[in-house]
């Protein structure tokens, strides 16, 4: 971060979460960036055909991006793009829904403006390059996501041993308010009984092992994303309208050539990458 002549110039890496028409020609975006954490910024113009950089600063992309402070907005002064992923995760539907789930989950879960949160920034960039590379099917790589960013948030769920009082499992019951699979014991009342590949299926999203979720049937995608959407909307406080509008079950149609390349690899951010 450098004062040039009285104005605060600094430049980060970013994502951007969420955009908002500004006046007849602006734009304010959000912005998950890699160390300044959530910022709020103006970008003057970028509205217009002849903006340099209005294309970059919309809802799923990379940027390189300088700013500078204002009091309660800054303000984009350039914008490089680093992961160009908006145009295909917005022409295919399924891509689109996962993807906004997933701005919005980012959103909601770093709260505090300018609060550092590298491992949120990394996770995410991770999962929207997985979805615009059709790296495996897109219900998945939500699922992933939204366990891990809850994971790296301070809630990560058990899926094998009893996540009350931690006897060994597994165990045939889950219960979002206890934090995930339960024993015997500690089951309450209302607590689910999902099949053992369900099971399996999550504990693989969790640890980010994509040949067993690849492997997995439609049966056990579906029960395993109402309890990943019933365990994020828990800790989260409150509904995620996007999860609502994701198309499940929707296969991943690999694309040739550099751009799937790499689509084998592991989200960054957590499991095997750890």
């Amino acid at each position: 971060m450098t004062d040039n002549g009285g104005v605060v110039l600094y430049r980060d890496d970013a994502i951007v979460l969420r955009a908002q028409k500004l006046g007849e020609a602006d734009r304010i975006v959000t912005l998950l960036t890699r160390e300044h954490g959530k910022v709020r910024a103006v970008g003057k113009g970028v509205r217009r055909t002849s903006s340099r950089f209005g294309a970059r600063l919309e809802p799923f992309m990379v940027v390189d991006v300088q700013l500078y402070a204002g009091r309660s907005l800054d303000t984009v002064t350039q914008a490089e793009t680093i992961g160009p992923y908006a145009r295909r995760i917005c022409e295919d539907y399924a891509l689109y829904t996962a993807g906004a789930a997933m701005l919005e989950t980012a959103e909601r879960l770093v709260a505090d403006e300018r609060e550092p949160a590298v491992q949120q920034y990394w996770l995410l960039a991770g999962a929207l390059r997985a979805l615009s590379e059709h790296a495996h099917a897109p219900g998945l790589v939500l699922d992933s996501y939204l366990l891990r960013a809850l994971a790296v948030a301070g809630w990560a769920p058990s899926f094998v041993d009893c996540a009350r009082c931690g006897e060994p499992g597994p165990h045939h019951a889950f219960a979002v308010a206890q934090g995930g699979a339960v024993c015997s014991r500690c089951r309450p009342p209302g607590s689910t009984a999902p099949a053992p590949q369900t099971f399996a299926l999550l504990a693989a999203l969790l640890a980010g092992e994509w040949e067993t979720a690849d492997a997995s049937d439609a049966r056990h995608r579906k029960e395993a994303s109402g309890l990943v959407a019933a365990y994020s909307q828990y800790h989260l406080e409150r509904t995620l309208r996007s999860l609502r509008m994701v198309e499940r079950d929707a296969p991943a149609a690999p694309l040739a050539g550099p751009a799937g390349a790499g689509a084998d690899r592991p989200l960054p951010g957590s499991g095997a990458d750890a």
